[in-house]
């Protein structure tokens, strides 16, 4: 397996169980709750959408080398 891709399996994989479990969350906040609650999924919404930009960003990291800029420093 390339190298790249072993250090993309760690944060491919904690973005999916994450995404999972907000999934079920807010599945559960939309069926189980009173309707002033309803409003609360949008925020996490929104987190589950950054966690896909910071995915992306690591992803382009990792291809172009940049993975271990802390040692430089």
């Amino acid at each position: 397996m390339n190298d790249s891709r072993k250090k993309m399996i760690a944060p491919v994989a904690i973005t999916v169980i994450f995404l999972v479990y907000l999934a079920a969350y807010i599945v559960a906040l939309i069926l189980f709750s009173n309707i002033y609650l309803i409003p609360l999924a949008i925020p996490l919404a929104a987190l589950g959408i950054g966690m896909i930009f910071t995915l992306r960003s690591r992803i382009k990291e990792i291809r172009s080398g940049e993975e271990d800029d802390l040692g430089n420093y």
